[in-house]
């Protein structure tokens, strides 16, 4: 079958109806191209990628790439439910995640709660990149922060948070699950290059979290002040686990 373009505006605009949640440029391209397999690549985004501004009473653009109906977008949607998960069960898999899989530190740990009993906050996960033996040369260690979120509702919380954190980690994650909306992915992605924050995404399954990178963090320059008072609170608040990262 192949469609006129009359045809693909049509049916896009069906897709986006049905998609509360948006749905992106590609995603909607491939799903017509599947109705209508005969039909040109290239007519197909020829003739969608500006229906918000054909049918701006209907289909709405909140971020780039994606389009959502525009009743949509005037309703808080209900989050969807977490379930009996807890972030602290995300912990210690996130940790092994950090070291092993990304090998962005030496050394990682769970922290979370409000040990550090400071407005702040404390990271959920922290890992340390410090030199082994077999480095010739030596540098001083990296804090790596984490903060872990179940609730897909919590975007703007994780990125406060995560910035929060550059005060005294060279990185900083912010931890979503995959039930996050579109829209708010798109931003937080967003924000996430722009802060140079890294961002992954993962199952609310602690038996198989699969924890994907969506943004990779980028190194900065941390306030040595905040950094030793990291230190310090971590130190006295256990110091067997300040031991463990720090050596």
């Amino acid at each position: 079958m192949k469609f006129s373009v009359h045809q693909i505006r049509s049916r896009a605009r069906e897709i986006i109806a049905s998609r509360p949640d948006g749905i992106r440029f590609k995603q909607l391209v491939r799903q017509i191209l599947a109705d209508a397999p005969e039909t040109s690549e290239n007519t197909v985004q020829g003739s969608v990628y500006n229906l918000h501004e054909m049918y701006p009473q209907e289909i709405a653009k909140p971020s780039r790439g994606l389009f959502q109906p525009v009743d949509a977008t005037k309703v808080v949607l209900p989050a969807p439910k977490v379930g009996a998960c807890s972030e602290t069960e995300f912990y210690a898999p996130f940790a092994t995640f950090l070291k092993d899989d990304l090998d962005e530190v030496t050394v990682a740990s769970h922290v979370g709660g409000n040990g550090f009993r400071t407005k702040w906050g404390t990271p959920d996960v922290v890992g340390v990149y410090r030199p082994t033996s077999s480095n010739l040369i030596k540098f001083d260690p990296e804090i790596i922060a984490a903060e872990i979120k179940v609730d897909p509702s919590q975007p703007v919380v994780a990125f406060g948070q995560a910035v929060a954190y550059r005060l005294f980690a060279a990185k900083t994650y912010m931890v979503m699950p995959r039930a996050i909306g579109e829209a708010d992915l798109s931003r937080l992605e967003a924000l996430a290059m722009l802060f140079g924050i890294g961002l992954v995404l993962f199952a609310v399954d602690p038996r198989a979290p699969d924890f994907t990178i969506r943004v990779r963090a980028q190194r900065f320059l941390p306030d040595t002040f905040y950094v030793n008072e990291f230190a310090d609170r971590l130190k006295e608040m256990d110091r067997k686990l300040f031991e463990e990262l720090f050596g």
